[in-house]
């Protein structure tokens, strides 16, 4: 399982950037498709909110790859 894990996180890192690449990808094509107001915004806020979840996406996945999640602990006492 733990294997599993650092395999994920490679899977993790990797689909982060390439989410972000798409994103901006698409809001360009959309907003060159339609460029009024409307649309500038709609994608501007798609873009700033999805950014952040794409960065924390990566570092999950670097922790995952570092083994930070080999053993998680079983009761509230070892947090």
């Amino acid at each position: 399982m733990n294997q599993l894990k650092k395999w994920l996180g490679i899977v993790w890192m990797l689909l982060g950037p390439v989410a972000i690449y798409y994103l901006i990808k698409t809001a360009a094509a959309e907003i060159s498709k339609n460029p009024v107001t409307n649309t500038i915004i709609q994608w501007a806020v798609f873009v700033i909110i999805f950014i952040p979840i794409a960065i924390g996406l990566i570092i999950f996945g670097y922790y995952a790859f570092k083994g930070e999640y080999d053993r998680l602990p079983e009761n509230s006492t070892e947090i």
